[in-house]
């Protein structure tokens, strides 16, 4: 295994990178909700919740399997070294593993970097960096003049400085408050991540203990003296509160008598709670429940539209973005205007629009053959222009 000395420390033109809570429950009337920032939201969200864990996969392995196509003055590349840089970014991820973890941490902490590797002033690796150990530092005029990254125990400094490409490339989500960090869905949805949670945490410690309800001690005749009800208080919410707890059997004296109550979790609204934060959850990251599997949607129809409104309102957007962010950042390197988007005829879930729509066309017969072309997104000429340098 190297050493930590033989990351840090490789030669100049080496291509490699440079950089190598709790859940909510209520106790004595308050809430504990988990902290707002990325280790408590990765480990409580989409390490420990299936919906989250589901809805993160989902949108992050939709958008980086779509084909990406490159374009100069509207005519598209069929060889390029980006769409090289691109399909092979480093010597350990491919095009779409690669797209997949970037898009993961934007969905999971609202942002994303990537650190483009070059020599002699080309890109040659691409790796994505846990937005965890990343730090901005902002310049005078309070744009992010260089980004700190802590693995270790140490920390490098990227300085963002006038090379043709920039060495990090910052990728957020928008955030109403903040200038330099992105909002996660996550965050947005975090009070309805810990109801979920806590539902599933109090049910299964009811199983725990033989799902035995809740109750109430009686005393009989005899009245408790301050001490006895401070002691009995102190062990009940020491020993028997919280959804550790729950069902957790008494162990009684002095004639206490316990009595159960017949509460049900349906008499505590758990299943119905606990779908509606399902819901929540998945509406913040854009995902149909339908294709969660989640239980009193009726907002689609069937599967297919719930499909068709997923790419349509979520993955496309997200694509396009991070599509026109890599093209602007890398472009310099190429002297050229380059611009990345998604081919949407690549979409499963869109071929019935795509056919509708070129039946429409088609139909057109006060339109020539290149009006078609463009109405239906091809452009007026069906050339495949290469790269400069590559043969046709």
């Amino acid at each position: 295994m190297l050493t930590m000395l033989t990351r840090w420390f490789r030669p100049p033109d080496a291509k490699a990178s440079r950089a190598p809570s709790s859940v909510a429950f209520y106790v004595a009337g308050q809430a504990v909700w988990t902290p707002r920032d990325y280790a408590a939201l990765a480990r409580e969200g989409f390490q420990k919740n299936a919906v989250v864990h589901r809805a993160v996969r989902l949108v992050a392995e939709a958008a980086a399997s779509l084909p990406l196509v490159l374009k100069r003055r509207g005519a598209e590349l069929t060889e390029h070294p980006l769409l090289d840089l691109l399909a092979h970014p480093n010597g350990r991820d491919g095009g779409q593993g690669f797209l997949e973890t970037v898009f993961g941490h934007l969905l999971v902490s609202g942002n994303a970097y990537v650190e483009a590797v070059s020599v002699d002033g080309a890109p040659r690796e691409l790796h994505a960096l846990r937005p965890d150990r990343m730090r901005v530092v902002p310049g005078q005029d309070g744009w992010a003049a260089a980004y700190d990254y802590t693995v270790g125990g140490q920390t490098i400094r990227f300085a963002q400085g006038a090379e043709p490409v920039r060495p990090i490339l910052h990728l957020t989500l928008f955030h109403p408050s903040d200038d330099h960090y992105g909002l996660s869905p996550m965050e947005a949805a975090a009070t309805a991540l810990d109801i979920h949670n806590a539902a599933g945490a109090w049910n299964k410690a009811l199983l725990d203990n033989a799902a035995r309800p809740s109750g109430a001690l009686v005393a009989g005749g005899d009245l408790l003296t301050d001490v006895q009800f401070a002691r009995l208080k102190e062990e009940l919410e020491a020993n028997y509160q919280g959804a550790a707890n729950a069902g957790r059997p008494l162990l009684l004296e002095g004639g206490l008598q316990w009595t159960p109550l017949s509460l049900t979790p349906k008499d505590m609204d758990f299943v119905e709670a606990k779908a509606a934060a399902a819901r929540e959850i998945a509406l913040a990251f854009g995902v149909p429940p339908l294709l969660l599997g989640l239980p009193g949607d009726n907002t689609h129809a069937n599967y297919a539209e719930a499909n068709r409104a997923f790419y349509r309102q979520t993955v496309i957007p997200l694509v396009k973005r991070t599509a026109q962010a890599l093209a602007h950042w890398l472009a310099p390197a190429y002297g050229e205007l380059l611009h990345l988007e998604p081919d949407l005829d690549a979409i499963e879930a869109l071929s019935g629009e795509r056919e509708s729509l070129w039946r429409r066309v088609s139909a057109a017969t006060f339109l020539s053959e290149d009006e078609k072309r463009e109405a239906v997104g091809y452009g007026l000429t069906n050339l495949r222009t290469p790269a400069k340098g590559h043969a046709s």
